[in-house]
Parts: C-alpha cells; structure tokens; sequence
C-alpha cells in the first residue's frame, strides 16, 4: 500500500465513522434491510442458478420472508403475550412458595437474614414491570402512537425495511462487483480474500448461528408444550435468544423451566421430563445443527462474546446488541491477518534477528551449491 493510499484510507476511514455517527437514528431501516438482503442473497443465488431470472427469484424470495413475518406476528407476539399474562397471574403463588421453601433454605445455609421488607419491594417491581408488558403488541402500538410525529415516522422506517431489502437483494451481486472492480489494483487480490474470509463468517453466524437459536426456541417451546408446561413459548423463545450466548440459553431455559414446572406440577415426574427436552436440544445442537449450519467458522471464545454483547448494548444500545457478534467476528478475521503481519515483521523479530535468518539462509544455499559440486566432481 502507498503512502497516498494509506492517506485515502484514513480519511475515507473517519468519513465513514462521522457518517454513521450523525446519521444513526436513521439507519435503522437501512441497516434491517441490508441484513434481510445479506441473509436471502444465498437462496435468490440458488434460484437464478436454476434458470430463473434475478427479479423473478427476488419476488420469489421476497414472497417467502413476508409471509413468514406475518406468520409470526398473527401466531407468535398474540400467543406471547397471553404467556407472560399467565406468568403475571402465577407470580403470587410463586412468590408466596419463596418465601415458605426457598428463603428458609437459603437463611439456613448461608446464615443471611433476608429482610421482608426487601422481599416485598421486590416483589413489587417484578409484578409492575410483568404487567407492563402483558400485551406485546399494545405495548409496541402505544409506543408508536404516542404522537402523531413519532407515528409517522414509525410506518415510515416500518415501510423502508422492504422497499430497502428488495432493491439491495436484486443488485447485491452487482453492487459487489462494482465495489471490487473499484478498488485499487495492487489491492484488490488481497482485499478480496479478506472480504471472502469475513463474508465466511458472517454468512455462519447471522445464517448460521440465527438460524440455531430459531431451531433451539421451537425445539424448547414443542418439548415443554408436550410436557405440559403453560410457558412453553415464552421459555422457549427466551431460550433461544439466549442460546447467542453459548451455554447461556439452555442455562437460562432450564432454570426458568424448571422453577415454572415447581409451580405448575404436584409430582417430580414432570421435571424429568424438562430436563429430557433440554438434553435433546443439546444434543441437536451440538451433533446436528452448530456443525451443519455454523461449523467452526466463527471461532469466537465464549467470554469474547458475553464481552462483544455487553460492550455493543453499551455503546450502541440495542442496534450495537445485534450488531456486536457480526462485528467481533469481521475483526476477528482483521485480526488474524494482522497478528500475522505483525509476526512476520520487524516488529517482532528485530533487525538482527531477521539479519541472521538471511545470513543463515544465503549460506545455507551456498553450502548446498558446494555440496552438488562435490557431487558432481
């Protein structure tokens, strides 16, 4: 790289930034659009392979994801909500178990006094932020609705969402093109191993990796349904977000599971069974679903993500939550090349040493060039 493209990179680096910093509170559609886009590019890839043209396997595309949107919304948020209606209407009589079983115990073992005063304001600040989201979608609706303004602007970022997917799904190839014949020549071959290398990994988790917390969720939410268990969806959807995190979501699953089936049931059998669905979940996750739909392409370390999470929803809010881990693992493909740069420099092999290895290497060629001349007199 020249020291002039080194100079176009940085300030092209620093516009970029400035550019989506002021232009944040917009982007929302744009940035939901794009990873619509990214995620279908694959399957309307397939259909024109086939002899279908790109537009037709667009609308094609197209078609599916908005049906299975309003699949979900007529289906999943109504069933949600009446779900943490009746986790608002158990929460007493689970409150008052904690307080007979599980408090004592816990006094007994650790020898902590817990104060009732503690335990009711608590108690109080659970049951109002269960009722407060008793009803998803009249909590989405009054949130939009509270002005005219902020109600407009909500159906217009709702409208953007498909209109921004189905152009950038039709000229994702081209665009991608463009952008490589754009480059510069004594960059590109190694610009375009780079944006291979992340497109890996990107494509593993957010087609990937999304779609195991999708499968985990309903394998959870139709297990604990066929055990009986009133949350079913409600356990199994936050199970399932959860499983994000590795190890996390049948952690959060199984607990939440387990104290749900203690209030519901009379008998021990019930709580075998929830055990037995976790297993099997497991079990699909880690022999049939991680290895044929992520592989090990992401390579993140367990505590690297808990940390992307938390440091996304920290500077970003709830975008830099969903953006973090497609992000920890681009730069994690940055990183390897440039930990390799970095190994093969100066920088970590000072001058001398580097000096010895050409030293020892010229004479090592010619100790072989005498030695073949040996061979041949």
């Amino acid at each position: 790289m020249t020291e002039l493209q080194k100079r176009w990179l940085l300030v092209l680096t620093v516009v970029t930034v400035a550019f989506v910093y002021l232009l944040l509170p917009i982007l929302a559609p744009f940035l939901a659009g794009m990873l619509l886009a990214y995620m279908a590019d694959p399957i309307a890839d397939r259909l024109e392979a086939k002899g279908i043209s790109r537009t037709g396997s667009v609308i094609i595309v197209f078609v599916g994801m908005t049906l299975l949107l309003i699949l979900a919304v007529l289906l999943v948020l109504p069933s949600l909500g009446k779900q943490i209606e009746t986790l608002t209407s158990l929460l007493p009589e689970g409150w008052a178990m904690l307080q007979q079983k599980v408090v004592p115990l816990i006094e007994r073992w650790t020898g902590f006094d817990i104060d009732s005063t503690t335990a009711v304001k608590a108690k109080q600040a659970i049951t109002g932020n269960l009722q407060q989201t008793t009803d998803v979608v009249a909590m989405l609706i009054s949130q939009a609705t509270k002005s005219s303004l902020s109600l407009v602007t909500w159906i217009a970022n709702l409208a953007l969402v498909p209109v921004v997917t189905f152009y950038l799904l039709r000229d994702w190839d081209v665009m991608v093109a463009r952008i490589r014949d754009y480059l510069p020549r004594n960059l590109e071959p190694k610009v375009s191993l780079w944006a291979s290398e992340c497109d890996d990994v990107l494509g593993a988790f957010v087609r990937g990796q999304l779609t195991v917390m999708a499968a985990l969720g309903a394998i959870y939410a139709v297990g604990l349904a066929l055990v009986g268990l009133k949350l079913a969806l409600l356990i199994g959807v936050l199970a399932g977000l959860a499983s994000i995190v590795p190890y996390l979501g049948v952690i959060v699953g199984l607990g939440m599971a387990l104290i749900a089936a203690i209030m519901q049931f009379d008998t021990w059998l019930p709580l075998v069974w929830v055990c037995v669905v976790f297993g099997i979940g497991q079990m699909l996750e880690g022999m049939v679903l991680t290895p044929n739909l992520v592989g090990d392409k992401i390579g993140l370390h367990p505590v690297v993500v808990i940390f992307a999470v938390l440091a996304g929803g920290q500077l970003f809010g709830f975008v830099g939550i969903l953006l973090a881990l497609p992000a920890a693992a681009v730069i994690r493909v940055l990183m390897v090349h440039l930990f390799r740069h970095y190994k093969d420099g100066p920088l970590y092999q000072n001058d001398a040493l580097l000096d010895a290895a050409g030293d020892n290497h010229q004479s090592g060629e010619l100790g072989s060039g005498a030695d073949e001349d040996n061979g041949e007199r």
